[in-house]
């Protein structure tokens, strides 16, 4: 007699790196989030689509408090980030280098390609020469800029192109090491190329670090994303797999629509 095979081991589910639940968000007595709940896996890529004024820069400032510094803002419900509620972390400072964010258009500091990747890891008191260069490289190389400004990193950031500079703010902002980061409409101010590099580093990226990113381009989410999630007037229309959201029947007409270029 045959003996059964022994069943596949179960892998253990990961819980998720981001936890929404409930969260509103109001500006003065108009409230542009409704209570919206969702979950981010990580090392995976969580894109957020909608049309304009539909809370999608909002929900980014939520993850790392920077609503916090928005006057007339008030916010409820949960931002849980490896079981921790971001509201209960004594220093936010601590939050913000844990969760990057990288704005729509490039700020460049008024320093050098160096510096302004060695700014933040100085303030936080790392000091060693040697160090610091090995850092800088590192995180010009993830922001695939390295071999652009190797030769001159001691020229002005402010003088790099548009693209360059904004994978100048990704480098920086790589220079946190953070866990999460968010990218919000990275590519609307710059050539459709340079997109598409990012895009490639942003790839590689995911392997280290769960990425949220608000694009307007639906296709950028299509190519890159695992999980999309369509918002709408500050309340969630659908939120799934990318291929699902995507596809011939999503969840939503509305979606079939957005993400059809119908209206939006």
């Amino acid at each position: 007699m045959l003996e059964s095979a022994a069943p596949p081991p179960v892998r253990p589910v990961s819980p998720p790196k981001i936890q929404v639940r409930d969260l509103r968000v109001s500006f003065g007595a108009q409230e542009v989030i409704h209570g919206i709940s969702f979950d981010v896996d990580r090392n995976d890529i969580f894109a957020i689509i909608g049309p304009a004024q539909s809370g999608k820069s909002t929900l980014l400032k939520c993850l790392n408090r920077t609503i916090e510094l928005v006057p007339g803002a008030r916010q409820s419900g949960e931002v849980v980030i490896d079981g921790v509620e971001v509201g209960k972390i004594p220093s936010v400072y601590s939050l913000r280098r844990r969760v990057g964010m990288v704005a729509p258009l490039p700020v460049g500091l008024p320093l050098s390609i160096f510096d302004n990747v060695a700014f933040a890891p100085r303030a936080a008191g790392f000091h060693d020469k040697q160090e610091l260069a090995g850092l800088v490289e590192r995180c010009l190389r993830q922001a695939a800029l390295w071999d652009e400004v190797k030769d001159r990193l001691h020229t002005l950031g402010t003088k790099l192109s548009g693209g360059q500079q904004q994978r100048l703010t990704i480098a920086r902002a790589l220079s946190h090491e953070p866990e999460v980061l968010c990218l919000d409409e990275f590519s609307i101010a710059i050539d459709p190329v340079t997109t598409m590099r990012i895009e490639d580093v942003l790839k590689e990226l995911k392997h280290h670090m769960t990425i949220v990113l608000v694009t307007n381009l639906v296709q950028q989410a299509r190519r890159l994303a695992g999980r999309t999630m369509f918002l709408w007037n500050g309340e969630i229309i659908e939120e799934g797999a990318t291929d699902v959201v995507f596809s011939e029947q999503p969840l939503s007409r509305k979606t079939y629509d957005y993400v059809n270029g119908i209206f939006g």
